[in-house]
């Protein structure tokens, strides 16, 4: 059982490794792209689909060593389940505006790049906080 509970432990590690990596990724691109609808078209056929895969698989192997612990509610679980939400909420909104931006509008891409980086920066910030806070503890 401890070896599994540690494996868990190392699985959740990696996938916040991995999170932060995609963010940076996804800044990376939002800030060097020029073109909108090359952009959209990105985004939604690769940073999207492996966002929510990366922060899915963070949440369960979170989920699975919940339940390893039998669910015993601590002050880092309760953070990790709130910053778990607002993450959530941050990447619907930055969907959201992405959707609904006009491609026939000129400046529209120049209005919506920096909504989108101060959205990853704050999720980056928020993940590196979290993660140094349980890595280090």
């Amino acid at each position: 059982m401890n070896e599994m509970y540690t494996m868990g432990l190392s699985l959740h590690s990696w996938s916040a490794v991995g999170f932060l990596v995609v963010i940076f990724l996804n800044l990376f691109i939002l800030i060097s792209s020029k073109d909108l609808e090359k952009y959209k078209r990105m985004n939604a056929l690769y940073l999207m689909p492996l966002m929510i895969t990366i922060l899915g698989t963070l949440l369960f192997t979170g989920i699975v060593m919940m339940a390893a612990k039998h669910l015993s509610f601590s002050v880092e679980n309760i953070i990790m389940i709130i910053l778990a939400i607002v993450l959530i909420v941050l990447e619907a909104k930055r969907a959201k505006g992405l959707k609904y931006l006009s491609t026939t509008k000129e400046h529209a891409f120049n209005v919506y790049k920096p909504f989108a980086r101060t959205i990853l920066q704050i999720e980056f910030i928020l993940v590196v906080l979290i993660s140094l806070w349980m890595w280090f503890i």
